[in-house]
């Protein structure tokens, strides 16, 4: 981002993850608790990117090799006479996903209570940065009242 932003920067999807990164802004004079916040965020913002580029790496991987498992079961190519690429019905695929569900449903459940365990610290984090702040302005305002 330019020099003379203010505000945070969102990126185009990611190609692994399919997340839009963030690029945080980071004030000149960003407190203890500002940048406790930021630096949240952004761990946040990290590990979010490596669960989902490890998930969808895993998901497209073992949807191929179903693919062509399927496919070779049939006695049939991974393309067809055409040079088409070989797709499945969707029961066949239904078949894929739910299993892939299934076996990845501890991942899941484990990356849920660790994405809520964050959001919290972040909600926590910004309600007393919200507070900090409101503070500092009916201080401000109440200086300028007496002056």
């Amino acid at each position: 981002p330019p020099a003379h932003s203010h505000s945070d920067w969102i990126g185009p999807p990611d190609k692994h993850s399919n997340l839009r990164p963030i690029i945080f802004y980071v004030p000149p004079e960003e407190s203890a608790l500002e940048r406790r916040l930021r630096e949240a965020r952004q761990e946040a913002q990290a590990s979010n990117q490596r669960f989902w580029a490890q998930h969808n790496r895993a998901f497209r991987q073992e949807k191929e090799e179903f693919i062509y498992s399927r496919l070779k079961a049939k006695g049939l190519e991974m393309r067809d006479e055409s040079g088409q690429k070989a797709t499945l019905n969707a029961e066949e695929m239904a078949d894929f996903y739910k299993d892939f569900l299934s076996k990845n449903f501890k991942k899941h459940l484990q990356y849920n209570r660790d994405w809520y365990k964050r959001n919290f610290r972040i909600t926590f984090l910004m309600g007393q940065v919200a507070l900090v702040r409101a503070l500092r302005w009916l201080r401000r305002r109440k200086k300028n009242v007496e002056q």
